[in-house]
């Protein structure tokens, strides 16, 4: 059995999800969380039912903003005192960002972008993509512990039967060092909508939108119905939407509660960032798209007839 923390992010009141999808997959083993900061009570109830033993809340000074430099140094001087074996994250941004620089810390060795993973014993072993999906990698850690993880978020999905730990909370000091770069300001994004990554209706369009100024017959049935609008790699490469709506191996990947599909042909990197999708719809002149094999129901037929029809019939289903 092998001593575990996983680092976690702070989504509102909740932790982000990948958290919780790495906890399920770690039951038996002692894994203990952390977080930078104030930890709400709904994130701690939500770590307990995925079996997390202990939560640590980390407070130092310089630790209210996200520096490289400070999070690294808070992180490493919190896992050096916890002989930890394995330390995972969500490969999101600030994950990806600061994971490689605390094992580097450690001289260790990492993981990164892992899409799978079973644990025997202490021993992990992962699958990684490579060559944007073509192909995938087992990969072992050796070398000095603590080993380093980061698990692309929606990749693993939830587990049903989450066991339950004791979750106990904790304060620890932690000290940011010298820090040389601050980050003065995070500017959002404009939208109002969810992240691809936690949205739980999207959207997306394909290569058959033609033009970027055609995504806005996806957006009107967004609004509707409260979702994230998404896109294909060859939307994205056609100029047609930004990477940051990207779904698929090489973008995001998604899983949520409806996924409809609109002009996407179904290649197989698109498919493995939206397979955890519960319901997919997939609109497509193509009556032997590839799409059609994973949707739940399909409709053939041109996206630009049906797209407005489904969103006057969701107005009329929801009263809007």
């Amino acid at each position: 059995m092998a001593k575990i923390l996983v680092f976690t992010e702070l989504h509102g009141s909740h932790v982000k999800g990948v958290t919780l999808e790495i906890l399920g997959k770690l039951a038996g083993h002692t894994v203990d969380v952390a977080a930078i900061g104030a930890i709400p009570a709904e994130a701690i109830a939500d770590l307990a039912k995925f079996g997390a033993a202990n939560v640590h809340s980390l407070k130092g000074a310089n630790l209210d903003k996200y520096t490289p430099e400070g999070y690294a140094n808070a992180l490493k001087g919190f896992i050096a005192g916890g002989s930890y074996d394995y330390v995972f994250a969500g490969a999101t941004s600030l994950g990806k960002d600061l994971l490689p620089r605390v094992a580097t810390m450690f001289d260790a060795g990492m993981a990164s972008e892992v899409t799978n993973f079973i644990m025997e014993g202490d021993k992990f072993a992962g699958t990684r993509p490579l060559f944007a999906g073509k192909c995938f990698a087992k990969v072992e850690l050796q070398g000095p512990k603590p080993h380093f993880v980061t698990v692309r978020p929606n990749a693993l999905g939830m587990n049903a039967n989450p066991t339950a730990g004791a979750a106990s909370v904790k304060e620890d000091a932690v000290d940011a060092g010298a820090i040389r770069a601050m980050i003065k300001d995070i500017v959002k994004g404009a939208s109002e909508k969810l992240d691809l990554t936690e949205a739980n209706i999207i959207v997306s369009g394909g290569r058959a939108m033609k033009d970027a100024a055609n995504f806005k017959i996806l957006e009107e049935m967004a609004n509707v119905i409260g979702a994230t609008v998404g896109a294909s790699r060859a939307a994205v490469d056609s100029g047609f939407a930004p990477h940051a709506m990207q779904v698929g191996q090489t973008g995001k990947t998604v899983a949520p509660s409806l996924y409809i599909a609109c002009g996407i042909s179904g290649a197989i990197q698109h498919l493995a960032g939206m397979r955890t999708s519960k319901v997919i719809v997939a609109i497509n002149t193509d009556p032997d798209a590839p799409i059609f094999t994973k949707a739940d129901y399909g409709i053939v037929g041109d996206l630009f007839t049906i797209v407005p029809i489904m969103t006057q019939e969701f107005k009329n289903l929801l009263g809007k």
